[in-house]
C-alpha cells in the first residue's frame, strides 16, 4: 500500500523489455531487495539495486494497463516507497494497481494552482466523484470536477514542484487509479441487484 505522496522524481535510466532501471537519491537510502517502489503508479519489486539506481522487472500486464512501456531513458518518473505501520497516511489509500491509462487535455493555471483535465475512460469515471480521491500517475489527488468523458484535478504548488505532473503535455498518457472505496461498494451493490 502507498499514500500518493511522492517522495522522489527519479530518472529512467534504462528500458529494455521486461527491464526498467530507475536512476534515484532519497527512495533508494533504506530500500532492499524485495521491497515495493511505485513508479508512476505502478507497483513494482525491486530485484536489484546498485548505488545510483534500483532495477525492476516489468510483466506484460505492467505493460497493457499502464504508461511504462512508453517511458524513454531520461523520463521524470513519480516514485515512492511502500508504507509501513507506522507511517502517517497523508495521502489516501494507494493500492499501486493502475486499472487504466488516460490522456492529459489541458493544464490550465489557477492562481498558485494549476487545473489538470485528463480524458479517461468510463470505468474510471463511474468510480470517480467530485471532492473524491484519484490516483494520477502515482500522485494522491482530489477530483474538483467531472464531466462525460473527463475529470479535474487542482495541482497545488508542492503537487507542481515535486511530482512530474506539470512537465506533462497534452496528449500525454498517464496511470490512473480510481478510488479502491468506490469499487468494493459498487461490486458488492451490482452482486445484491436481482438479475
Amino acid at each position: 500500500m502507498f499514500t500518493g505522496i511522492i517522495e522522489e522524481v527519479g530518472t529512467v535510466r534504462e528500458m529494455e523489455a521486461g527491464r526498467l532501471v530507475i536512476a534515484c537519491r532519497k527512495v533508494l537510502r533504506g530500500t532492499n531487495l524485495g521491497d515495493s517502489v511505485a513508479i508512476n503508479g505502478v507497483d513494482l519489486t525491486v530485484m536489484y539495486l546498485d548505488e545510483e539506481a534500483l532495477h525492476f522487472n516489468c510483466m506484460p500486464e505492467t505493460y497493457r494497463r499502464s504508461n511504462l512501456g512508453r517511458l524513454q531513458p531520461g523520463d521524470p518518473v513519480n516514485l515512492e516507497r511502500s508504507l509501513t505501520l507506522s507511517d502517517r497516511l497523508s495521502g489516501h489509500l494507494v493500492r499501486g494497481v493502475v486499472e487504466a491509462t488516460g490522456t492529459l487535455v489541458s493544464l490550465t493555471p489557477e492562481e498558485d494552482a494549476v487545473i489538470a483535465r485528463y480524458r479517461v475512460p468510463p470505468d474510471i469515471l463511474r468510480h470517480s466523484v467530485v471532492k473524491g480521491p484519484i490516483t494520477i500517475d502515482g500522485v494522491s489527488l482530489t477530483v474538483t470536477d467531472k464531466d462525460d468523458e473527463t475529470l479535474s484535478v487542482s495541482l497545488v504548488q508542492y503537487t507542481q514542484d515535486h511530482t512530474n505532473l506539470i512537465s506533462r503535455k497534452p496528449g500525454d498518457s498517464v496511470n490512473l487509479e480510481s478510488d479502491i472505496i468506490a469499487r468494493y461498494v459498487d461490486q458488492l451493490l451490482s452482486e445484491r441487484r436481482p438479475d
